[in-house]
């Protein structure tokens, strides 16, 4: 797969394992310069990347954080891939409506809605500087919201709402701008690969405005965070 992405940087959120350390995999054998940033960073992540950021994207300390580090390493930003979300499972409540109080939705919202939109502020004036490209990782929870703890579903429908914003608003002026869909967090070695494969050519496919993909599971698969 060769996706002319050779040269390119990018940064990579909740990239320590399942689809955002695929990706990271996949955007750096396509020749890209890739920060990726997890809460805990693993072995693999180092490996996959030319720097790995410990960050807590549930804050927006951390996220313009790391897009602070990101520019200091790469010199400025062509992809972002919002890929960190879903939530600690053993944290959530998995009563209905009624059952669960505030903090779970505030929880919810700023891991799997604000994450993207703090990164997303601190790396747009180079993403467009670069005719660059975003990818949030969006959720098929957003459209069956009984599958997933109360304020999950809710955060990830929000989140599609702000990619077609996005979209809308910077992909007639001309901007490589692309706003896209997500990748299962679970499977084997090779279905993460091929859903890698899937973000990848959305970052860097040829459209102006490109959405589609398949969605992340919910939250009780725990993806790299």
């Amino acid at each position: 797969m060769d996706l002319e992405l050779a040269g390119k940087t990018a940064v990579v959120t909740g990239a320590s394992r399942g689809i955002g350390l695929a990706v990271a995999r996949a955007l750096t054998n396509e020749g890209v310069r890739v920060v990726g940033a997890a809460r805990t960073i693993s072995p693999d992540l180092d490996e996959a990347t030319v720097a790995a950021v410990s960050a807590d994207l549930a804050t927006q300390q951390g996220s313009t954080t790391l897009v602070d580090v990101a520019l200091s390493e790469l010199g400025g930003i062509d992809i972002l891939i919002n890929n960190v979300g879903a939530g600690d499972a053993d944290q959530l409540g998995l009563g209905g409506f009624l059952d669960v109080d505030d903090e779970q939705w505030r929880n919810l919202f700023n891991l799997n809605l604000f994450s993207a939109v703090w990164t997303t502020r601190a790396a747009l004036p180079s993403l467009l500087d670069r005719r660059g490209a975003i990818v949030n990782i969006a959720s098929i929870n957003s459209h069956v919201p009984a599958a997933g703890p109360v304020g999950y579903s809710e955060a990830k429908a929000a989140l599609t709402a702000f990619s077609k914003r996005l979209s809308e608003e910077f992909g007639p002026s001309g901007r490589r701008l692309r706003t896209g869909g997500a990748a299962t967090t679970s499977g084997s070695a090779q279905s993460l690969g091929q859903q890698a494969a899937v973000v990848a050519t959305t970052a860097g496919g040829p459209s102006d405005r490109a959405t589609g993909g398949v969605d992340r599971d919910g939250p009780r698969h725990r993806p790299g965070h």
